[in-house]
């Protein structure tokens, strides 16, 4: 009886050093087989969920914008999206409702260009206007209207559509002023025709202002547009058989170069921006 009991003791003994054996075994990193998780895709920082970009606009909340582009609202690129949790980059083209938006402050950066740098955006174009700003902010700012590459003076540039609309509206625009050196005098009868507006191909030509820059020489002329590119400065005189030998321009509405030497740059106070957007 007493061997009985004591080899089912020597058993249960042994079935206890086994499990401690299992258990030590376990410690040690043994564990059972387990399934292995998918690796997690690297989300790519130039990318910003479309719910995020309206909101981050202050256009809605991201809820409300989920509804929105669940309606229709919301296009990217000019194309409509309805999906949840698309993506998009921060250059991309956003408009709520017909209205292009952006996920950041309004920036207004208004730089004196120097010759040589050509007034783009568009990559391989030698140098541009951007490389002058591209230390101004990291808000996607773009150039209103144009400067020609050998053309100097003030250019605004900015991420809020309705300023870039106010200065494209030819009729009501924010007036600019030129100054122009020409190859030889300029007439005073072409002067006061320039001054009156005259006709090429059917289209009226206008300007604001032209008059002989005080204390120069009469081909020196000033010139103020609403245009917001330059190339209408050569068709005006051009027309009366004048070369521009230099273009300047010198002010944008009440926007000078003071204080800002060629190639530099400066933001606009909050005084000014006002002014600009009151103009």
């Amino acid at each position: 009886m007493s061997r009985h009991q004591d080899s089912k003791g020597k058993g249960k003994t042994s079935g206890r050093g086994q499990a401690n054996s299992k258990s030590k075994s376990f410690a040690r990193g043994n564990a059972p087989f387990k399934k292995k998780s998918k690796p997690k895709t690297a989300s790519n920082p130039d990318e910003i969920r479309l719910n995020k970009y309206i909101a981050n606009s202050g256009i809605c909340s991201r809820r409300e914008a989920d509804e929105n582009i669940a309606i229709g609202l919301v296009t990217v690129n000019g194309k409509v999206v309805t999906e949840m949790g698309y993506k998009v980059k921060r250059t991309d083209d956003v408009r709520f409702d017909g209205q292009r938006i952006a996920p950041e402050p309004k920036v207004y950066v208004l730089l004196n260009k120097p010759k040589g740098f050509a007034t783009t955006t568009a990559e391989g174009k030698g140098r541009t206007v951007m490389d002058l700003v591209a230390n101004a902010t990291n808000a996607n700012i773009r150039p209103i209207g144009r400067l020609g590459r050998n053309s100097l003076g003030l250019l605004l540039f900015t991420n809020d559509d309705k300023v870039v609309q106010k200065f494209t509206n030819s009729k009501n625009g924010v007036a600019r002023l030129f100054q122009v050196e020409l190859d030889k005098n300029l007439k005073f009868e072409d002067l006061k025709k320039i001054q009156e507006g005259f006709n090429v191909d059917g289209n009226l030509i206008t300007v604001e202002e032209i008059s002989y820059i005080e204390g120069e020489s009469k081909n020196k002329i000033g010139v103020k547009i609403k245009n917001t590119g330059n190339s209408i400065l050569r068709t005006i005189f051009e027309t009366f058989k004048y070369d521009l030998v230099k273009i300047d321009c010198v002010a944008i509405g009440h926007l000078t170069k003071k204080d800002i030497p060629r190639g530099h740059w400066k933001h606009l106070t909050e005084q000014e921006i006002n002014t600009l957007k009151m103009l």
